[in-house]
């Protein structure tokens, strides 16, 4: 009798072991960066978190001086730390993190002033970090942190076919490459240690820890996988936005393809970046897949042809949306309304037309093509509810942990799409819906 009370306790213990693995994690950023009514995000922000196992709130950043946790929220203070946590007493499912850094932080271009690298070279300024983020876990309520460390990015690299191709092969014999940071080897290690000491003063507090590898920031460089994956709850891969408008102003192309593109640079892709993490870590149960719920435009011009088939010469950034006030970059609601615009609005109110990917590979865009004035040209490479399924479907055939969305903000909150609202985010919980 015994024996099979144990080997029944056996079974179920296994069983569970095997659903947390299968059970699959939405992980859902929100940045309040364009947040002025801290009542108002809160209302908008509810409905979206029945479909979130973790909302991760970003960003704070780190003083410069004191190397202290400080908030980037300016004019909400620290009322919208209290007004987030403070969901979790409606949605008793929902863990809510506080993510550090990310690009919100202004920091210096050189690694030498980068006040995320100063940081981990001193023992009394990690410290003085890891005794704010106690605090600010404690004061406010926090179920933990996300650390998305400004490591320095990698600089644009331009991709060439036919004969330029082979020219930039024979110059880069001859070309300094530049080094992104003299003293990386060191800072890999000090970043494990600033793991291995956060994890340590978070486990009295019961406290979650995730890292998210920004775009553009070189694990080969800068991250010892291997000794962070023991540290750290979850890490989250922000697999997008290998092409910008910002990165590359002259050149337009998909900014977030499954598949590498062919002549393109073969490590811009989705793949590239899971394969590469799963070749250097057994914990495949902890690798996360970031989805963004945008687009990333450029300008067309007469250079640019009438579809605008990628990659194409562009004229930089294209026009800030009304949502995302930012030039080069536009929520997925600002696309889809263009989309279905009224065929006869001309200018910069006329419609964009779309291109969908039926191999589901590389992605959607939409365009329109430049005026007999030249202007009112753009295009866009874009998330959208379908192409994020099919990126969660690629999450959930590899045994990765979930996808995280970036952000909630972005997504379509107030269901102008005409498939309700946050219809990404849906999208995605839907396919894993399907599979539990």
């Amino acid at each position: 009798m015994l024996y099979f009370k144990l080997h029944l306790f056996v079974i179920i213990f296994a069983n569970l072991q095997i659903f947390q693995v299968q059970a699959a994690n939405i992980f859902c950023y929100y940045d309040t960066q364009r947040i002025t009514d801290v009542n108002a995000a809160i209302n908008y922000l509810e409905p979206a978190l029945q479909f979130c196992n973790f909302l991760i709130y970003g960003y704070a950043g780190i003083d410069s001086e004191t190397y202290q946790v400080k908030s980037l929220d300016y004019g909400l203070n620290y009322d919208i730390y209290q007004a987030i946590t403070s969901l979790k007493l409606k949605h008793n499912h929902l863990k809510v993190l506080l993510s550090i850094g990310g690009d919100r932080d202004k920091i210096d271009d050189l690694a030498e002033d980068n006040k995320y690298l100063k940081l981990l070279e001193n023992l009394s300024s990690r410290n003085a970090f890891i005794n704010s983020i106690q605090s600010v876990i404690r004061t406010y309520g926090f179920d933990g942190l996300d650390m998305a460390w400004q490591f320095p990015k990698n600089p644009p690299k331009h991709e060439y076919t036919g004969f330029r191709k082979y020219l930039d092969t024979l110059m880069n014999w001859f070309r300094k490459r530049p080094v992104i940071d003299e003293n990386s080897v060191l800072h890999k290690e000090q970043f494990v240690s600033l793991l291995k000491e956060l994890r340590q003063s978070l486990n009295p507090m019961g406290a979650i820890m995730t890292m998210t590898v920004l775009p553009h920031v070189s694990a080969e460089i800068f991250l010892d996988v291997t000794s962070i994956v023991n540290h750290v709850d979850f890490i989250i891969l922000a697999a997008f936005d290998y092409l910008t408008p910002y990165r590359d102003p002259t050149i337009a192309h998909y900014t977030a393809p499954i598949y590498a593109v062919s002549e393109r640079d073969p490590s811009h892709n989705i793949n590239y970046d899971v394969q590469y993490w799963r070749n250097h870590t057994t914990a495949t149960s902890k690798l996360v897949l970031g989805i963004p719920a945008y687009g990333r435009s450029w300008t067309m011009i007469k250079k640019s042809g009438i579809t605008g088939h990628p990659p194409i010469i562009a004229g930089g950034p294209a026009r800030a949306g009304h949502r995302t006030l930012t030039p080069g970059l536009l929520s997925w609601p600002e696309i889809c309304v263009k989309i279905h615009q009224n065929k006869e609005l001309e200018g910069d109110a006329a419609r964009f037309r779309k291109v969908s990917d039926p191999t589901k590979r590389f992605g959607t865009y939409a365009y329109r093509s430049v005026d007999e004035n030249n202007e009112h040209g753009i295009w866009v490479s874009y998330e959208e509810p379908k192409t994020a399924a099919n990126k969660a479907d690629y999450a959930r055939a590899r045994n990765l942990s979930g996808v995280a969305l970036f952000d909630l903000s972005m997504d379509d909150v107030t269901g102008e799409c005409g498939e309700g609202n946050y219809s990404i985010l849906k999208s995605i919980h839907n396919i894993f819906k399907k599979s539990n």
